[in-house]
């Protein structure tokens, strides 16, 4: 044979094949053969296009329309989906449980038909599909419970199938028409207006927060607005009433009490619902929904919109800043120097005090507690006459900026400020405010300013020494008396006056608390009323690095709140230690002399001896002025 003839053989061959293999995989396999032989019906889902349900004189008409249900007959509405899958399904399940034959069978006749109730029922049930509609005809129930005959179209076969379709479909229109009142969502909404007999109020969400735009502009409280159109979209119909069309002065909705209309995205018209009287049934009220075009009685909830003001929906925190966009903060008192604060990387410096580092942590507690502030009342929507208020000259003035190293298509380089917050009058317990880029006037708790640190010290990162404790070579504390000492190995020191022998454990806890000290907190400048003037203790020391420059921590007086008063050298300002700090740096730091092994002692000494050694408490010593 030729090779041409062979190769032509050959691919004859692998396209009978594959045309083969294709086909027999579109075929069912012998289970899903059995499954479908067991089914009242095989058909495909997708392709069901409509659902007709006659019982008796009730006829209802189901349409999918792009992908979706509605109910077209007796009246036209949105289609409660959950029902129809659920019937669909109980379809796609639906078992012989039993046949009686009648084709072929010269003992089933039209007489053994009509004994089955097959002929002429009061209940069928049609499915649209391509292939032409599909109805399926329910007679009496069988001799078992809960069994029923069936009969599809005109065949002579009549089926003993489970009632469950049956009880699907033996209802009443309203329950196939959708009891959620509308199919948007509130994620879907951008827009609302919302009308009753004090006014309109229109809301418009911009980026993720919401806005008054009407009758004011102001923020929106995100949390009521969202909670205000929840109640809208997730609404469900109690009772139809009416398609709409007829007469609605008895449901008080031909002057309906209010409205509101809720927008989605790209959307015009809009979907309005209308609140009409209150309905006879406890609790509920008459509603109108026009893109349905029905009348139904709703949950009188849905209807407490009518009650609210523009203030009700209005956000009452103070700001919202943005602290990613946030680079450099102006904090201006009246009549004191400006304090600066900087970003730099994830750190933050005091920029109008050379740039020292700052305590990060209180910049971001700023920023959460303006965050968090809330507006005690609104006070003024316009600020025409700022003197009233003592806004014209601020007491305190914070400018929030961000900052751009470099020019960019959006902004040019330089400081961009873009919230400014000004305060003024303080009235009892409030205090007039104004945030710069809205017209109103509003009042705070005026234990605000407390949060608000305007001495450059406060702002100070807290670490107030940065050594390893072994590069400390040297210190010395004076308290009543002064006590040098001298580093002599890794863990051993002596002291520079009189004989006394170093207490090594006592000292490495005074040098590990000093080399690493921490503030509490910032206090601000230095005052007589700290006790500086009368010292309970100054600590000097030297490190390896820098043996000639001697560090000098002086502690004043004690606070209500078991803190200490202290300042260092460098650095101005007042800072708190804890207790437990100021414990460590006052420890003995010389060991008590052993008695004489070959003296006896008296009674008196033995007394002594078995008490443990206590320093003298000073609880003001005086330090002449040049040890200070």
């Amino acid at each position: 044979m030729r090779t041409r003839t062979t190769l032509i053989l050959l691919l004859i061959a692998i396209g009978l094949g594959v045309w083969i293999k294709y086909f027999e995989s579109r075929k069912p396999n012998t289970a899903e053969t059995k499954r479908q032989a067991g089914n009242v019906l095989n058909f495909d889902r997708d392709q069901l296009q409509g659902i007709v349900i006659q019982n008796g004189d009730d006829r209802i008409e189901l349409q999918k329309e792009n992908n979706k249900w509605r109910l077209t007959a007796p009246v036209k509405d949105q289609a409660d989906a959950a029902a129809i899958d659920n019937l669909i399904s109980d379809l796609e399940s639906w078992k012989k449980f039993a046949v009686v034959p009648g084709k072929g069978n010269p003992e089933v006749g039209k007489s053994d038909l009509a004994e089955f109730g097959v002929i002429q029922p009061k209940l069928r049930l049609t499915l649209k599909l391509p292939d032409g509609p599909q109805e399926i005809r329910f007679g009496k129930d069988a001799a078992l419970e809960n069994q029923v005959y069936v009969r599809i179209g005109h065949s002579k076969d009549v089926f003993i199938v489970a009632q469950t379709v049956k009880t699907d479909i033996s209802k009443k229109s309203n329950d196939f028409r959708d009891r959620k009142l509308t199919g948007l969502t509130s994620a879907q909404v951008t827009r609302a207006v919302l009308k009753s007999s004090a006014g309109e109020i229109e809301l418009a969400k911009q980026g993720e927060h919401w806005a008054i735009v009407k009758p004011l502009q102001a923020r929106g409280d995100d949390q009521k607005i969202a909670d205000l159109i929840a109640q809208i979209t997730n609404a469900r119909i109690n009772e139809f009433v009416s398609d709409g069309n007829g007469d609605l002065h008895g449901y008080g909705l031909s002057d309906a009490r209010g409205s509101v209309t809720l927008y989605g995205p790209d959307d015009k018209q809009g979907e309005t619902l209308q609140i009409g009287a209150r309905a006879k049934k406890k609790d509920q009220v008459y509603a109108r929904f026009l893109p349905r075009n029905g009348v139904y009685t709703l949950s009188d909830k849905t209807a407490e919109f009518l009650t609210l003001r523009p203030n009700d929906l209005r956000d009452r925190h103070l700001v919202r800043i943005d602290s990613d966009n946030l680079d450099r903060i102006h904090i201006q008192p009246a009549g004191k120097p400006e304090v600066v604060l900087a970003r730099k990387g994830e750190s933050w410096t005091i920029a109008s005090a050379n740039n020292l580092p700052a305590n990060g942590e209180e910049v971001r507690r700023l920023v959460s507690t303006l965050n968090e502030q809330l507006v005690t009342n609104f006070v003024a929507d316009t600020a025409s006459d700022l003197a009233t208020y003592g806004l014209d000259h601020p007491s305190l003035q914070l400018t929030f900026s961000s900052f751009a190293s470099e020019n960019t298509a959006e902004t040019g380089a330089g400081e961009h400020p873009f919230l400014t917050l000004s305060f003024g009058k303080i009235e009892g317990e409030n205090i007039d405010a104004r945030v710069g880029e809205e017209p109103f006037i509003v009042a705070l708790n005026r234990q605000i300013l407390a949060n608000i640190w305007t001495e450059p010290s406060q702002w100070q990162e807290l670490s107030v020494f940065k050594f390893k404790p072994s590069e400390i070579t040297h210190f010395a504390r004076v308290t009543d008396k002064e006590e040098p000492f001298t580093r002599t190995g890794p863990e051993s020191w002596k002291a520079d006056k009189g004989s006394v022998a170093a207490d090594n454990s006592d000292i490495r806890s005074l040098v590990n608390t000093l080399a690493s000290l921490r503030a509490v907190r910032w206090v601000g400048a230095t005052t007589p009323a700290q006790g500086f003037d009368d010292a309970a203790m100054v600590l000097t020391f030297a490190t390896a690095k820098d043996p000639k420059n001697l560090n000098k921590l002086t502690i004043g007086g004690k606070t209500e709140n078991s803190m200490w008063y202290a300042k260092v050298d460098g650095r101005d300002g007042t800072f708190l230690i804890s207790n437990p700090d100021f414990t460590a740096l006052k420890l003995p730091l010389t060991k008590s002399a052993s008695p004489s092994p070959t003296a006896k002692p008296s009674a008196t000494a033995n007394s002594s001896a078995t008490a443990s050694p206590v320093p003298t408490a000073v609880s003001s010593p005086t330090i002449a002025p040049s040890q200070r």
